[in-house]
């Protein structure tokens, strides 16, 4: 259950492989002018479903990334320049905005072998000892082996089943929002850490085009959302330090709260966890949806080895590995993002000397900083076999 990317990259990739699915979620319009940096891997994966060749058009290379130190700390590090050619990439990823993903997804699955569409949300999940039942709004009923849940931070699935979340909040917030530019990108994503958070620009197809995503205090982000077009690309302008020129806003805003959320597990009975059901992050690091795609590329993964060997694919023993392996990855991704959120919200001179010099050991340390670089890009334990 559930419309979104994550749930779209599990219905193609069941599908896929021959296993009769059905993706139940209404199909709600994305405008908030974000965009989703897809690494890696996650290209990889949409190969496979056969559905990059409509998404790479509008998706911009990601070729390097540059992180500045904008705190104004004692301890700030020189600028750091990571390149993806030297781990034998051409990109770390692709920039791609949002709705654009969405749509490619939904037009692939509507034209998909052995993939039912049930445009309605679900409003009650039975699960039972052999098979779970599925009740939508508008009345009918559905009955599975497994219901995967991919219905989102509020997910009902996850209610009904009564899966414990952990939750915690940041005093931050997030603008998003798609800018043009006077100078060329030149295919670099350019990362400004303040003491407020984040400030990154990706780049967008175009060369004068990038996405914005600016942290800051939630009351100050409030503010700067409530300006005029003209005073808000002004003020993104001299944030950047004028890196691209003249700006103007180009796309929709979005206003994101800064929020984090994490299970003990993604399982239940008959019932799987994928994408923002199963963890939630604030949007730094590309690491949210990301993550839910290669939840959505490991189940598959569990549900195919299940049926080749004649076990049933909603059984405990059948998921157990999955829960595993989704459990540790989405765990190690939080604490990355946290930690780093929290240390440029300290302001603790021994906080910034360690972020410093971290930032410096991955600039200076060659085997180091290339190793950070493909686990960004993609963990190599665990992978599931699709983003390889």
């Amino acid at each position: 259950m559930g419309a979104g990317a994550a749930g779209l990259g599990l219905a193609l990739s069941l599908a896929r492989d021959g296993i009769a699915t059905a993706l139940v979620g209404r199909h709600a319009p994305v405008a908030d002018g974000r965009t989703v940096a897809l690494l890696d891997g996650s290209v990889r994966f949409l190969q496979a479903l056969g559905a990059w060749e409509a998404i790479a058009p509008h998706a911009a290379p990601l070729a390097e990334l540059h992180i500045v130190d904008d705190t104004g700390s004692l301890f700030r590090p020189p600028p750091a320049r990571f390149v993806a050619t030297e781990i034998g990439l051409a990109a770390f990823g692709w920039n791609v905005e949002s709705a654009r993903l969405v749509d490619s997804l939904r037009d692939r699955a509507r034209a998909m072998p052995n993939l039912t569409l049930f445009e309605s949300d679900a409003d009650a999940f039975v699960p039972g000892e052999a098979a779970a039942d599925l009740i939508l709004a508008d009345g009918r009923c559905l009955t599975a082996r497994l219901v995967a849940g991919a219905d989102g931070a509020r997910s009902k699935l996850r209610q009904t089943a009564g899966i414990k979340t952990r939750d915690w909040s940041y005093p931050q917030a997030a603008i998003t929002t798609i800018l043009a530019h006077i100078r060329p990108h030149r295919d670099v994503s350019t990362e400004f850490h303040t003491r407020q958070g984040p400030f990154t620009l990706v780049p967008l197809p175009g060369g004068h085009r990038s996405s914005l995503v600016w942290v800051m205090g939630e009351m100050a982000a409030k503010r700067l959302a409530a300006l005029d077009d003209g005073p808000f690309a002004r003020t993104i302008e001299d944030q950047a330090q004028a890196m691209l020129g003249s700006m103007r806003i180009d796309g929709p805003r979005g206003l994101v709260p800064m929020r984090g959320m994490s299970l003990p597990s993604p399982v239940a009975t008959r019932l799987a966890l994928i994408g923002e059901a199963a963890h939630v992050f604030p949007p730094i690091g590309a690491q949210g949806l990301n993550l839910g795609l290669r939840d959505a590329a490991a189940l598959r993964d569990a549900v195919v080895a299940a049926v080749a060997d004649g076990r049933d694919p909603g059984s405990h023993a059948a998921l157990v590995g999955f829960a595993r392996g989704r459990t540790i990855d989405a765990r190690l991704r939080t604490t990355a993002v946290d930690a780093l959120n929290r240390s440029l919200l300290a302001g603790f001179l021994p906080v910034d000397a360690l972020r410093g010099l971290g930032l410096l050991a991955m600039t200076t340390i060659t085997p180091l900083r290339r190793l950070v670089m493909r686990e960004g890009v993609l963990p190599r334990l665990g992978a599931p076999s699709l983003m390889r």
